[in-house]
């Protein structure tokens, strides 16, 4: 009978340091398969598995598709591509990102709980946000075990405290504690193995991300239709309600929580700012120049005209510039979440 032996962790900013500390304190006989996502940018090369296997007894490395699961090893999303579990395998994917990454924590929680049931230990760890918490509640939904980062510990508490808010977590730790905790249940024999049932909303959420083309063209949506558009695509965001946790998903698959929702939102506004920045002050420019060319012609009716409109757009830049140069008038945006 197989113990808790599949762990999937999920940590963001302040994510290499943690997951140091974390593997440093496995056993060299850890009977577990370890899979591990650490939001990084899509283009920036991952050098965390030669970082993790120089910090702890375990060899850490990038997996391939279609690579068999094996105990006693740590696998580590690549760049802009989900790591997702199925039976024995594992499963690399450039699905629609969740809240704003790829590889996100969500994902992999949820196909491990889907493969594996109450085989699965959850690990939330560092992060910005509130990445990881449903995929949380996913494991703990299948009978699975949820271990979160003692959010006083934690660099950046924001992961580990919405996880603690919204999912009914088994343990509370510091780092130097997992290791030990993590050996010792994958040696307790799981109780149910084999026998749990996947709800149809999640097992429709991991199809989704395995870009399962039935799933995407039939229609097949989770929740109910919002009136919130997706920051991503601009579709339609379907508000799904996981007991007293709400989150987004549009027909395509993209993914938010509330948090990155709002950060999403933030970003766009940003954009749409600058771009009407830039559009106003090269109309005040036109108007400028057009003005000083109706002035060498004497035709004063003509300069009045786009000295007015001069004006009119240099007033409306200035206000842009002012919200723009006052972040208490944004939203706030973290962008810790991506630096590691």
């Amino acid at each position: 009978m197989p113990g808790h032996d599949i762990v999937v962790v999920g940590a963001s900013a302040g994510g290499v340091e943690a997951l140091i500390k974390l593997v440093s304190g496995f056993p060299a006989d850890l009977p577990a398969s370890v899979f591990i996502v650490l939001h990084i940018p899509a283009q920036s090369p991952s050098l965390l598995p030669g970082i993790l296997s120089r910090s702890g007894p375990l060899q850490a490395a990038h997996p391939s598709e279609g690579e068999a699961i094996q105990q006693g090893r740590i696998y580590i999303a690549p760049p802009n591509l989900h790591m997702l579990l199925e039976a024995g395998y594992i499963h690399l994917v450039r699905g629609p990102k969740e809240n704003r990454h790829r590889p996100a924590i969500d994902p992999l929680f949820r196909s491990a709980a889907a493969a594996y049931g109450p085989q699965v230990v959850g690990v939330i760890l560092t992060g910005s946000l509130d990445d990881g918490a449903a995929g949380l509640l996913a494991i703990k939904r299948l009978g699975g075990v949820a271990i979160v980062q003692d959010p006083q510990e934690a660099l950046y508490p924001g992961m580990p405290t919405s996880a603690l808010q919204h999912v009914k977590v088994d343990h509370t730790l510091l780092l130097s504690e997992i290791g030990a905790v993590l050996a010792r249940l994958a040696r307790e024999p799981v109780i149910g193995e084999g026998n749990h049932l996947i709800p149809e909303d999640m097992e429709l959420e991991v199809r989704m991300a395995e870009m399962d083309m039935d799933a995407l063209n039939n229609g097949e949506t989770v929740g109910t239709p919002s009136v919130f558009s997706c920051p991503e695509c601009g579709g339609v965001l379907w508000e799904i309600k996981d007991g007293e946790l709400t989150r987004y998903r549009c027909r395509v698959g993209h993914a938010f929580s509330t948090e990155s929702i709002i950060a999403a939102q933030a970003e766009r506004l940003e954009d749409a700012l600058w771009a009407a920045l830039k559009t106003l002050e090269e109309s005040a420019n036109l108007c400028r120049n057009l003005a000083q060319q109706a002035r060498e012609r004497d035709q004063n009716w003509l300069v009045q005209r786009f000295e007015a409109r001069l004006r009119e757009a240099e007033h409306r830049a200035e206000l842009i510039r002012s919200v723009l140069f006052q972040d208490k008038l944004l939203p706030t945006i973290d962008l810790a979440a991506t630096q590691d």
